[in-house]
């Protein structure tokens, strides 16, 4: 299990890369090359490492160690076929987390970062509508029952595809120099990363390569199903294509307007979601 999950952080890491490169193409630029976050983790890890005077030293660094653990643990939750609430879970948690960054440094940055960290936390409703939408066909929230279901069934995606697209936009609302990054926009230099240095920043790059990984991961199994790895390895691949495309073809959208069109988003899964339960 180590070995994989050290094998999920690099390639979560290229995936990363990767998105970077094909938004670079896209728009008519070189780009960095795919590994570069792979070097930018190796790259921290060797950087002298401090401690800002103004940041909270316990806070300061827990919110790394917290960050990193959580995503191991939901990377076990996947493998293990565990629950999709104790996954959803973890990831609102991840919300959390991000808020205590921005609040640990006492970067006027960061705090902006750990605000619109709570204000984003609109992208997380859809996620949960979209469960609803998928407990009605498979009568189980277990990620190994939904593999089950898939088996007989086939994809949930050609079932539940609205559900397929709430969660495809809650992972967009993830990814880097995306419409609903908000997070992370420039106006905020790096967000709530931005006073974290060395080692911790490492931290940050492994934990941004383990969520990757494990969002993507989950996307495929829930709505395509088990799949061997390198089938399943292929399909992220895919999927983080489609998401640098779209990255790379729409602007970066006002906190406002982000939270506006996510809470619209909802409204038609809630609405969805009534008619699949009417005609179940």
């Amino acid at each position: 299990m180590i070995p994989y999950l050290v094998f999920a952080i690099f390639f979560g890491l290229l995936l990363l890369g990767l998105h970077r490169k094909v938004i670079a193409r896209i728009q008519q630029r070189p780009g960095p090359p795919v590994w570069q976050e792979i070097l930018h983790m190796l790259k921290f890890s060797f950087k002298s490492t401090w401690i800002p005077r103004t940041a909270s030293d316990t806070l300061f660094v827990a919110v790394v160690l917290i960050a990193i653990g959580i995503w191991t643990a939901a990377f076990f939750v996947v493998l293990a076929g565990g629950s999709l609430l104790i996954l959803f879970g973890i990831y609102m948690l991840h919300k959390i987390v991000e808020h205590g960054f921005g609040l640990s440094s006492g970067s006027p940055y960061g705090k902006f970062g750990g605000v619109r960290s709570v204000i984003s936390a609109a992208s997380e409703i859809p996620l949960f509508v979209s469960v609803a939408g998928i407990a009605l066909f498979t009568k189980s929230l277990d990620i190994a029952d939904i593999i089950d279901y898939q088996a007989v069934h086939g994809p949930l995606l050609w079932v539940v595809p609205l559900s397929a697209v709430a969660m495809y936009l809650v992972i967009l609302s993830k990814m880097p120099f995306g419409p609903f990054s908000i997070v992370e926009s420039k106006e905020l230099v790096s967000g709530y990363k931005t006073e974290h240095f060395g080692v911790w920043r490492a931290g940050l790059e492994v934990c941004n390569g383990l969520k990757t990984y494990v969002l993507l991961m989950a996307f495929v199994i829930i709505f395509i199903g088990g799949l061997p790895i390198w089938w399943l390895l292929l399909a992220m691949v895919v999927l983080i294509i489609t998401y640098s495309f779209v990255c790379a073809l729409t602007p970066m959208l006002a906190p406002f307007d982000s939270v506006s069109i996510q809470t619209l988003i909802t409204v038609v899964m809630l609405g969805y979601v009534a008619w699949l339960g009417w005609f179940a």
